[in-house]
């Protein structure tokens, strides 16, 4: 399917475009902010081909697309006309409780940042492996640039939140990043650097490292905003462009270094000193919760909120050992994902669990989760379980990462800034985690749906051993001329979920429905919607054609037998007119009944064609 096509299908199910509020994107998923949550069809969201899964939580509708996500995204926001930000509603930002907004802001925040991050990360851990091994000088020029190269994202880190925190609070972002400019400006880096002491109208400004910090111009930039917001609604528009960045700047600049500035250092080190105090009390406990939970926390989208511990505890220590613990459990739904594919047997599940076990390798675990193992659920268990064995070795060995990226087979490298130790655990835990939950998921099993090839197979071997048994079959023809649909597509769940017992549906070709067996005609509804028929034999068979067409009230439908009439198989019943359903919005698929299925040992489709006509056999009553 094309990107234009399947982004149409997107905005047509989560409302239209008019329902869009606001949209961005993570590693995998569409992020949608709506203005009517009531509005979106999440069912038919999930039926399109293209879409993994979705999912509503934050307060956000997120749909899971898997690699391409970035192309639909971007063929979305042309088709929708969207700006980047979204449009300015922000009492729909106000909706959900804390941990709700917490997450939308911090993933608003940093998604648009993640894939230059994993890759400055990445190469920042293979220049520091190609050091520790010695293929490569800390002396040499050839050094110098790739680690300047490297280290630059990290560095400048306060200028590029300032521009997506801007984006977050509605701030002008040149106006934010000029902000965070003030953080690392040169001059002040020199005084702090020398040790010197700095005053302002004679008040000391406590200055601080403030390359590679996040709590600092995360919050600067939200205080911005009341500045800046104060000023836009008192300011003549002639001077509005002129003196709203004048005062802003006169007034955050000095407050951003003596106050806020020192006050998000000291959160950043109290954040950072008490998750080192718990994982100094157990690094092995410490991974194992980490190990099994991090999936979960990925489901409901919270793990957006561990991502500036990481970033802080690398600002602040240097390294990270939140991100080793992190790993195993991705590579622990990786693992299990590959099990299911190794024991599966339905065509559709063993491609999608190869597509994404590929795509776990390198890190995202979307499509694993919602397309193979949470749908499956055993198969995520036993991930979680292998994820927690893996982070207690990894927590237990010590490892920690120099640099934040996604947890694939290709970053091992940001783990080699600690010691040889530490590096070994990070990748046996990875390793461990993966196999060890390949093995148990094959081990253990799942339950899965059946594809169109083994429920044929499986009729076929239920018709072919009763064929040999002493037991009575009792055939039950068509009604109708049409094409058969298996019962759970009916969109109907009474139908489709057997409530009313087994047998199939048929979308007509032609509007006369004939008899399906010898018997009685024993209902007949007055809106001549609906018809059971009775057999000599005890069956009871109800044909109900169309979804809903209860309401219709009798229009274009038309009886010829009376209820309580015998009927021959094949006998002219009723007539219904086809385009006029369809035209007054319902379905005209036809569900075939057996309503008393439980006096039966089974009922089998027998049909093995698409098409059939009125008067072929289309089920079979096993006695």
């Amino acid at each position: 399917m094309s990107n234009k096509k399947l982004a149409n299908q997107i905005i047509e199910g989560v409302g239209g475009k008019e329902n869009i509020n606001s949209l961005f994107h993570c590693a995998t998923r569409l992020r949608f902010t709506l203005n009517n949550k009531q509005k979106a069809n999440k069912e038919e969201v999930e039926k399109i081909d293209g879409v993994v899964k979705a999912v509503e939580s934050q307060g956000l509708f997120m749909v899971v697309i898997g690699n391409n996500v970035s192309s639909v995204y971007d063929t979305i926001m042309e088709e929708t006309g969207l700006q980047e930000e979204g449009t300015d509603k922000p009492e729909e930002e106000s909706k959900g409780n804390f941990f709700d907004k917490f997450s939308q802001l911090i993933s608003g925040i940093f998604s648009p940042v993640l894939g230059t991050l994993a890759g400055a990360g990445l190469l920042k851990g293979v220049v520091t492996l190609l050091v520790v091994s010695g293929l490569l000088s800390d002396k040499s020029g050839t050094f110098t640039v790739l680690n300047a190269t490297a280290d630059s994202f990290f560095y400048f880190l306060p200028l590029i939140l300032a521009f997506t925190t801007a984006n977050k609070f509605k701030v002008n972002p040149f106006l934010a990043v000029t902000l965070g400019g003030v953080l690392i400006h040169p001059s002040l880096v020199a005084i702090f650097t020398a040790g010197e002491s700095l005053e302002f109208f004679d008040i000391p400004v406590i200055l601080g490292k403030y390359s590679g910090t996040v709590i600092p111009i995360i919050l600067g930039v939200w205080a911005l905003s009341h500045v800046e917001g104060f000023f836009k609604k008192r300011l003549h528009e002639s001077v509005r462009n002129l003196l709203t960045p004048f005062f802003s700047l006169i007034i955050m600049g000095p407050l951003l270094l003596l106050v806020v500035g020192p006050a998000a250092t000291y959160i950043s080190k109290l954040i950072a000193s008490g998750y080192m105090s718990v994982y100094s009390l157990s690094p092995i406990i410490s991974g194992i919760i980490i190990g099994a939970l991090w999936q979960t926390l990925v489901i409901f989208g919270l793990h957006w909120g561990f991502t500036p511990i990481s970033l802080n505890n690398l600002s602040i220590y240097g390294r990270d050992s939140l991100s080793a613990m992190i790993g195993p459990g991705v590579a622990g739904q990786t693992g299990a994902t590959l099990g299911v594919f190794l024991k599966t047997k339905n065509k559709s599940m063993k491609r999608l669990s190869l597509s994404a076990f590929i795509t776990g390798l390198f890190g995202i675990t979307e499509p694993a989760i919602y397309g193979v193992t949470l749908k499956l659920k055993k198969p995520f268990i036993v991930g979680s379980i292998a994820g927690a064995v893996g982070g207690g070795i990894a927590g237990g060995f010590g490892a920690s990462a120099i640099a934040l990226a996604t947890k694939s087979v290709l970053t091992f490298p940001i783990y080699a800034g600690g010691t040889v130790r530490g590096l070994l655990g990070y990748i046996l835990g990875y390793f461990v985690s993966m196999i060890l939950a390949c093995i148990l998921t094959y081990i253990v099993g799942f339950e899965e749906e059946l594809d169109d090839e083994q429920k044929e197979n499986q009729n076929d071997e239920k018709v072919k051993s009763n064929e040999n048994l002493p037991v009575k079959q009792e055939k039950i023809a068509s009604p109708i001329k049409g094409n058969i649909v298996a019962l759970e597509e009916v969109n109907d769940p009474v139908f489709s979920g057997g409530a009313m017992g087994k047998g199939i549906a048929i979308i007509p070709d032609e509007g006369k429905l004939y008899a399906p067996v010898d018997g009685v005609l024993s209902m007949a509804f007055k809106t001549n919607h609906a018809y059971g028929f009775t057999t000599k034999d005890g069956a009871e068979i109800l044909v109900h054609i169309g979804i809903d067409t209860v309401r219709l009230e009798g229009t274009g439908f038309k009886r010829y037998i009376n209820e309580g009439e015998k009927v021959k198989k094949g006998s002219l019943v009723a007539e219904f007119d086809i385009e006029m359903i369809k035209n007054a919005g319902y379905e005209i698929v036809t569900p075939i009944i057996v309503t008393n299925t439980d006096k039966y040992l089974d009922v089998i489709p027998v049909s093995k064609e698409k098409e059939v006509k009125n008067g072929e056999d289309v089920l079979s009553l096993i006695v």
